[in-house]
């Protein structure tokens, strides 16, 4: 098949709800099959629960977002860059140790001592709510102040820088940002990482970055290049992600006053509500990109070496092989075998804060204010069309 023969990948949602209908016609008439990115480039598409699995779980499917040959969503290629690797870009066998050496900060252990401050964190915002007039932006009131202070205490990051570092990762994870401004923002953001390494270096204090100097300390000199990876992704995954859930799990909920009743009468059944709106929405559906290293066959299908393949995640969680009446928003669902996270050796590795963030916000949200409602007409909401995390521009509420 010639490349101007090969269909173009949608990207933009026609719905917030539903996954584009050519993602569906993918998968329901070729599982696998090439397809054309908005750039230009024809790589693989993925598109069943069981291949993607199979994919993302495959030694022989590479990671390395610097080859030249990896799938991307962004309109041009940023340069190369002599910065280092992070953690979501190794391959085996320097993956293994390295995702270790951070895995014990996300532990449920950890994340249950880190629960009052988060609850407290919520309740801080809430009340400025309150106080506040309205109709309010709950984007800027609820969704992205508390995983951003989050991880930013995590990390030890002053969050009086937020402002810097949200505005240069809304840069680095857009589809339509040049080249150029793209890797501006990853330098300026490395180079503040850098200084606050550094500074920590000399000065440590209670912080996840000041427990990993510590540890390599014991052991030998700080992998200094490591530690600044390792902190650029985290700080990016770490409030972007959990902040586009949040308000679109809002609006959900609020677009469905008989569900969110459920789960406001029996907050145990939060849990459950927030591993089917992880499953629903799948807000990183194209993150998940590889590069075939050996000729890999998936499905029936011979993917060679050199060639990409993009796993659509946002099909495999509503293959419906997996997921009976995928389409329905069912919060009893009680599935966890969704890939909102991914899956294999780089499954999300924040994924239990993201789920507990989740958790405490939609309990303490529904709670204090029962009467949550957006304050425009749906049809005049904002979302993030062009941005690899789907979201909410802005969300105006009301009560």
């Amino acid at each position: 098949m010639s490349a101007d023969a090969v269909p173009t990948l949608p990207i933009t949602r026609t719905c917030p709800f539903t996954p584009h209908a050519e993602h569906r016609k993918l998968r329901e008439e070729a599982p696998i099959s090439k397809v054309k990115l908005p750039n230009g480039r024809v790589v693989w598409v993925a598109t069943s629960h069981k291949d993607i699995r199979a994919i993302l779980s495959d030694p022989r499917f590479s990671s390395n977002r610097r080859d030249p040959n990896f799938p991307t969503l962004a309109y041009e290629r940023p340069p190369s860059s002599n910065l280092r690797p992070m953690l979501i870009e190794l391959d085996s066998p320097e993956h293994g140790p390295a995702r270790r050496a951070v895995l014990g900060e996300f532990t449920l252990q950890r994340m249950n001592a880190l629960t009052p401050r988060i609850q407290q964190i919520v309740d801080e915002h809430i009340d400025a709510m309150l106080a506040g007039p309205r109709p309010v932006d709950l984007v800027q009131a609820l969704s992205l102040p508390v995983p951003s202070l989050v991880i930013c205490e995590l990390l030890g990051v002053p969050y009086a820088d937020h402002e810097f570092f949200q505005t240069h990762s809304s840069q680095i994870i857009s589809q339509k940002a040049p080249a150029d401004v793209i890797m501006r923002s990853v330098i300026a953001l490395m180079t503040y990482l850098g200084q606050l390494v550094g500074a920590k270096v000399q000065n440590p204090t209670d912080d996840l970055l000041s427990r990993q100097i510590q540890k390599q300390l014991e052991t030998g000199a700080v992998d200094f290049e490591g530690l600044v990876s390792m902190a650029f992704l985290l700080l990016i995954a770490g409030h972007e992600t959990t902040a586009n859930m949040i308000s679109l799990s809002t609006l959900v909920l609020t677009q469905h006053p008989e569900k969110l009743a459920a789960i406001q009468e029996d907050p145990s059944k939060t849990i459950g509500a927030v591993e089917e709106l992880l499953r629903y929405f799948t807000i990183a559906e194209s993150a998940l990109g590889r590069v075939a290293k050996a000729d890999v066959e998936i499905g029936g299908v011979t993917i060679k070496a050199g060639e990409g393949v993009f796993a659509l995640a946002n099909m495999a969680n509503r293959d419906p092989e997996v997921f009976e009446n995928a389409d329905e928003l069912n919060l009893d669902r009680g599935s966890r075998n969704h890939l909102a996270f991914g899956f294999g050796p780089h499954q999300c590795l924040g994924q239990n804060l993201a789920r507990l963030e989740l958790q405490i916000v939609i309990d303490t949200l529904f709670k204090r204010i029962p009467g949550l409602k957006s304050a425009v007409p749906f049809e005049e909401l904002s979302f993030k069309d062009s941005s690899t995390v789907y979201g909410m521009n802005e969300f105006p509420v009301t009560w």
